[in-house]
């Protein structure tokens, strides 16, 4: 079972749209969890291998795939955002200014997301 946080970060990880990304610190604080970007790979983590959330989607705040145990998991999320529309450039990065996810303001407020600090 998921907690409160998780299920927040979820929701953020949702309205992300197709052909665009995030960084974990942006999932984060849209949760109401700012300075909490490590907490938001941790939860993309638990989610099982037939969750349909769109995972692939949160990058680094350099606009790069982030290292994982499993580096296969590094290509598989490469693929999926190519076949999104994500282009990469020569270093392996994507440029957040054009391809990052820019939700309107005032939408976190109003899905009811207050400021939860971790333990």
């Amino acid at each position: 079972m998921a907690s409160e946080a998780y299920r927040r970060i979820y929701a953020v990880v949702r309205r992300v749209p197709r052909g665009r990304v995030a960084t974990y610190g942006q999932v984060a604080s849209l949760a109401g969890l700012p300075g909490c970007a490590r907490q938001v790979g941790y939860a993309l983590h638990a989610i099982g291998e037939d969750d349909p959330l769109p995972w692939q989607r949160v990058v680094n705040a350099q606009g790069r795939i982030s290292r994982r145990a499993e580096p296969v998991m590094e290509q598989v999320q490469r693929q999926l955002l190519e076949a999104e529309g994500i282009l990469f450039d020569q270093r392996d990065r994507i440029d957040l200014a054009r391809q990052g996810w820019k939700p309107r303001a005032g939408r976190a407020a109003a899905s009811g997301s207050a400021t939860i600090r971790p333990r």
